[in-house]
C-alpha cells in the first residue's frame, strides 16, 4: 500500500474529529503495511472554556503505541497526519524514532517540520527524519475550510491560520 492509502485513513480520522466538533486533524501510524495506531484532535470543541494544546492527533496516536501488542520498529514506521505537525508533536515524533512523516496540509502559523534541525542539539540534528509534505493537500484543505466557515467553531477563530486557510480555499475555487 502506498502513502496515499494511509493518508486517506488519516483523513477519515480527521472527519471523526470534525464530526465531534473538534479541529479536523487525524493521524495514522503504519508499520510494515499495518496500521498500528490512530489519533484525532481532542480538546478543541467550542463548548470548552479552555482549549487543550496537548491533545493533538499525533500525541494521541503516539500514546496509543504504549498498548501496542506487536514489536514497535521505528525505522519501519511512518506517521501520516492531515496537518503539518507543530513543534511539540514534531519533537515527540523524532524522540519516538519514527523516520518518516507525511502530512497533507501545511501549518503556516505553527508548523514545526520546517525548522532547521542542524541548529538543534545532536539528538534532533542526527534524527534522519524524512518529511513528505502536501499529500492529498486539497482534501485536507477542504476539511479545514469547512471547519473555519462554521460560526460555531471558535478554535483558532480570527487567527492567521483561519485567514490563510480560507484564502487558499478561495484560490482553489478561482483556479477551477
Amino acid at each position: 500500500m502506498d502513502d496515499a492509502y494511509y493518508m486517506e485513513l488519516a483523513l477519515e480520522q480527521a472527519v471523526v474529529a470534525f464530526d465531534s466538533g473538534e479541529f479536523p486533524v487525524g493521524c495514522v501510524i503504519a508499520q510494515d503495511g499495518d496500521v498500528i495506531a490512530v489519533g484525532q484532535r481532542k480538546g478543541s470543541t467550542s463548548d470548552q472554556s479552555f482549549f487543550s494544546e496537548i491533545d493533538h492527533a499525533e500525541i494521541s496516536a503516539l500514546k496509543s503505541l504504549e498498548t501496542l501488542k506487536t514489536r514497535f520498529e521505528p525505522g519501519k514506521t511512518t506517521l501520516y497526519v492531515t496537518m503539518e505537525p507543530c513543534l511539540m508533536c514534531f519533537g515527540a515524533i523524532i524522540l519516538s524514532g519514527i523516520k518518516k512523516i507525511v502530512y497533507a496540509y501545511e501549518d503556516p502559523m505553527g508548523g514545526g517540520t520546517r525548522c532547521d534541525l542542524n541548529r538543534l542539539p545532536r539528538l534532533y540534528k542526527n534524527c534522519g527524519v524524512e518529511i513528505v509534505p502536501g499529500l492529498l493537500r486539497r482534501k485536507s484543505l477542504d476539511l479545514f475550510a469547512r471547519f473555519f466557515i462554521k460560526d460555531t467553531n471558535l478554535y483558532w477563530k480570527d487567527s492567521y491560520l483561519e485567514a490563510y486557510t480560507l484564502e487558499q480555499k478561495m484560490k482553489e475555487i478561482q483556479e477551477k
